[in-house]
């Protein structure tokens, strides 16, 4: 069996550049790697010598475990990056209205509920209809023709019946007449930003008042 050169560059041989700053204890580099192989050349059977193919697949999948940590490494800063710029973002959104895809509006003391309803095409008698927890309709407001997109409502608070209803949370839905037939749509709700939590599994929330927790992926526009 050929001895090994000390000149032989088996890094630069297999595309490959050793590690010029040491691992840290514990992890295991491409020198680390290097050294066991070498020793493993040195006491191998001369009679039954490692193939070079064998030796070259081993140094190949040592890089590529190698690179994927490295990868890894840097999805994991990108994504901290990524939070940090939402939470800067999300900080910004406290005391200011934004809009959410919901069907729970809030009626604040002395306020108004406000919205909108996404049509997928242009449709005419579009309805939006205001129910308590109980299911019962409070309110039905009427927006007429309507083009394509968001089209906005309001409620004053007043019921159907002139009475000012009880502040607090209310289910909306919503229709519209689009090709000769009566289709639902989705409705959204305007609310305020009350607080921002950051972290955990769920990443950065948004706290609306009267609503809750929501994604800061959520919001749709900002007031």
């Amino acid at each position: 069996m050929s001895a090994i050169s000390s000149n032989y560059d088996l890094y630069s041989d297999l595309g490959l550049t050793a590690a010029e700053e040491k691992q840290k204890s514990g992890d295991l580099g491409m020198e680390d790697f290097m050294n066991l192989l070498v020793t493993e050349l040195t006491h191998q059977d001369p009679f039954k010598p490692m193939e070079n193919s064998e030796m070259a697949t081993q140094i190949s999948q040592f890089a590529t475990v190698s690179g994927i940590d490295d990868l890894n490494t840097s999805f994991d800063s990108f994504a901290s990056n990524m939070i940090a710029e939402q939470s800067i973002q999300a900080a910004n959104l406290v005391g200011h209205e934004v809009m959410i895809e919901s069907y729970l509006g809030v009626l604040p003391t002395g306020g108004s509920l406000t919205g909108g309803v996404y049509l997928p095409s242009s449709g005419s008698s579009v309805k939006v209809q205001i129910t308590d927890k109980a299911g019962v309709l409070v309110r039905e407001i009427m927006l007429g023709q309507q083009d394509q997109g968001i089209a906005q409502f309001s409620w004053d608070g007043f019921t159907d019946t002139g009475e000012y209803a009880e502040p607090g949370q209310y289910q909306i839905s919503a229709t519209a007449s689009i090709d000769d037939s009566e289709q639902a749509l989705s409705t959204m709700v305007n609310a305020n930003v009350d607080s921002v939590s950051i972290g955990g599994s769920n990443g950065v929330l948004v706290n609306l008042e009267g609503l809750g927790l929501v994604s800061i992926d959520d919001v749709l526009e900002i007031h």
